[in-house]
């Protein structure tokens, strides 16, 4: 799942995993998922739609219980069991593309549906990509000290302590990934 698009596809499945639902349905859920900073319109949910359905991982069904008079009823859908099959797969993987900003985030949603040594490894590739950008942007911001304003060296320092945040976050998941506690209600995303 490296092509562009890819996220979005692996969020409608995971979704649809356990209900099936309408399009403004499932729209409303993955700008929950995705963040609110994120905008996901009908012209790009759609296509991704019919590209999941033309791959027989997803179907499209008239829902006959809600009809709309004048308008032809909503259309309802639902994972097939290649697509389970075919999300199952994908969340198995947990190469550097699984570490990207935009993939993580739709990754770590689902990691209940994952093993826990993919979730390890997903974890600390993420870490080490962060850490990675950190040792970087430290550098950029010795650098350019001089030649930025206030404003920039605080955009900076926000952004800096952001990371790092991320990193302590994703030490501490991994610690607790390796070493489970005993009650599965101190897990992440336990009820």
């Amino acid at each position: 799942m490296a092509r562009r698009g890819a996220t979005l596809e692996l969020a409608v499945m995971g979704l649809l995993h356990d209900t099936p639902m309408h399009g403004y349905e499932l729209r409303k859920e993955l700008i929950s998922l995705l963040g609110l900073g994120r905008v996901l319109s009908y012209g790009t949910l759609y296509p991704c739609l019919k590209t999941l359905v033309r791959a027989g991982f997803i179907e499209a069904d008239e829902d006959r219980d809600v009809e709309v008079r004048g308008r032809r009823n909503r259309i309802v859908y639902h994972l097939t069991a290649a697509g389970k099959e075919h999300f199952a797969t994908a969340m198995e993987d947990s190469g550097p593309a699984t570490w990207d900003d935009e993939t993580f985030s739709v990754r770590f949603a689902f990691f209940g549906r994952t093993e826990s040594a993919v979730r390890v490894r997903i974890l600390e590739g993420r870490r080490s990509r962060l850490q990675e950008r950190l040792e970087h942007v430290r550098e950029a911001n010795q650098r350019g000290r001089d030649r930025a304003d206030a404003y920039t060296r605080e955009l900076q320092r926000h952004g800096l302590e952001s990371v790092e945040r991320e990193v302590r976050w994703l030490t501490d998941l991994i610690e607790r990934e390796r070493n489970p506690h005993p009650d599965p209600a101190e897990r992440p995303g336990s009820p």
